[in-house]
């Protein structure tokens, strides 16, 4: 039996790859494993059969036999563990890309949210025009570090690994604050991430979900059901 992972009926990024389980699809494409998706609404993902899976009523969920994960890091990690491709096989090298896992996950991902926050949900305060360019900065500080490291190489630490992964999909969130492209080296970085064709496969994947719940006679009807 495949792995099962969960994801939103209807996502908030109208299927554009921002979604957390996108994360999971990559990775699962990038070492060639099938999957199962289970669809949740908002109401669903607050029920206790979920709640059980994820304590606090999130998407992602992995399902593997006996085992449940949560929180994508994780999630990724395991996935990385026992499939190749996404981790070298030399230790060291190895405990670096898990180490670029968890920068892209707590150094540079959090004042990544704190920037959409405030652009999407705090915009309409009175002290949002005085906030924002505080939290533009937070984020500038971590792209010229990120940037300085990356320099004119492909990839955080020699080849592709989980550790790429992780921060492209974290850099992604940037690009309507045009923040991303003061960077070019790092705005070709995600270009590189998303033409792999793992990434691909895996975005059509997700945008086809929300196309179904926009449009599901339409599409139901080009796959001839």
């Amino acid at each position: 039996m495949p792995p099962v992972i969960t994801a939103f009926a209807t996502s908030p990024d109208r299927g554009q790859g921002l979604a957390r389980d996108m994360r999971v699809r990559w990775a699962l494409e990038e070492v060639s494993q099938p999957y199962d998706v289970r669809l949740l609404s908002f109401a669903e993902m607050k029920e206790p059969a979920h709640l059980a899976l994820h304590p606090f009523g999130q998407i992602p969920t992995y399902e593997e036999g006996d085992l449940s994960l949560f929180e994508t890091g994780a999630i990724v990690l395991h996935i990385a563990e026992h499939h190749a491709g996404l981790l070298p096989i030399d230790a060291k090298v190895r405990a670096r890309a898990i180490n670029w896992m968890f920068a892209a996950l707590n150094t540079v991902e959090p004042p990544i949210l704190e920037l959409a926050n405030a652009m999407l949900l705090e915009s309409d305060k009175p002290w949002s025009k005085e906030r924002l360019p505080l939290v533009m900065d937070r984020v500038r500080d971590r792209l010229e570090q990120l940037s300085a490291h990356l320099g004119d190489t492909d990839w955080v630490d020699g080849k592709f690994s989980a550790g790429d992964l992780m921060m492209v999909h974290a850099l992604q969130r940037l690009k309507p604050s045009g923040l991303l492209d003061e960077y070019p080296n790092l705005s070709a970085y995600v270009a590189r991430g998303e033409a792999r064709h793992a990434y691909m496969r895996a975005f059509a994947a997700q945008l086809e979900v929300f196309q179904m719940s926009e449009h599901p006679k339409s599409i139901c009807a080009q796959l001839g059901h």
